[in-house]
Order: structure tokens, then sequence, then C-alpha cells
């Protein structure tokens, strides 16, 4: 399991909405292919939706740029 695996699972066994954001958010960035990166910037979206947190809109454009939204 990678590092990172392991801080998404920590975060959400413990509930930390903002980590989750920036976690998601980061598993997206080093993704393999466009499909895989949007599903984890859909969750990172949902979560900053939930907390109105401050990347909502560029997550929204993120999906968007891909036709997701």
């Amino acid at each position: 399991m990678s590092t990172l695996d392991a801080q998404l699972l920590n975060a959400h066994a413990s509930g930390d909405k903002p980590a989750l954001v920036t976690l998601y958010a980061k598993a997206a960035d080093g993704a393999d292919t466009i499909d895989a990166a949007c599903f984890y910037l859909t969750h990172a979206y949902i979560f900053a939706l939930e907390l109105d947190h401050r990347d909502v809109a560029a997550l929204h454009a993120r999906l968007s740029k891909h036709g997701r939204v």
C-alpha cells in the first residue's frame, strides 16, 4: 500500500474531510489516466462542496475541462 493510500484511509477513518480534499486532489495529480484522475477529482470535489472549501471552483474547473461536470 502506498503512503498516499494509507493517508486516505486514515483521513476517512478519522473523518478528516479537509485532508480528504487535499489527498484526493493529490491522487488525481498522480493518476495514470484521465478516468482515474477524474475519479479522484470527483471525490475531492464532493468533500470540498460539503465543506464550502476554498478549492471548490478549482476542482470544478478541472472536472469541467474533461467534460465530467
